[in-house]
């Protein structure tokens, strides 16, 4: 069989040859789409699909903080404490139902993946 006919077969493909930095951005890509997914839930009110695409991002935050090279210095010290943050802002907006909660979190990873595709683009040259 044709490993291209599956239906995740390109995602599945890109994620197997790409550089650990770009997996970093892939998670980072991941977890933004699921916040700006919960929090349209939240405002429309559905509070069972926001917290499913919450509990998705964390776990896409949990990932990132499972593979932080702690050997790296001030740099993994710092996103640790970043991703701990995100964490604990997310809990709350689960919580409070609070969107503007959940943007926050978003804009701060979005952030993140920025200076990350830097760092990939700069590994490539």
């Amino acid at each position: 069989m044709n490993p291209y006919a599956r239906p995740n077969a390109y995602r599945e493909n890109s994620i197997m040859t790409a550089s650990p930095e770009q997996l970093v951005v892939m998670l980072y890509d991941g977890a933004g789409r699921f916040l700006r997914q919960a929090e349209g839930s939240m405002l429309e009110g559905s509070w069972l699909q926001a917290g499913e695409k919450l509990s998705r991002a964390e776990a896409i935050i949990d990932e990132l903080l499972a593979t932080l090279d702690m050997d790296a210095g001030e740099v993994a010290d710092r996103l640790q404490s970043i991703y701990v943050f995100c964490k604990m802002r997310l809990i709350e907006a689960r919580l409070h139902r609070d969107s503007v909660r959940v943007d926050q979190v978003a804009r701060l990873l979005s952030e993140l993946r920025e200076a990350w595709s830097h760092v990939r683009s700069a590994a490539v040259v």
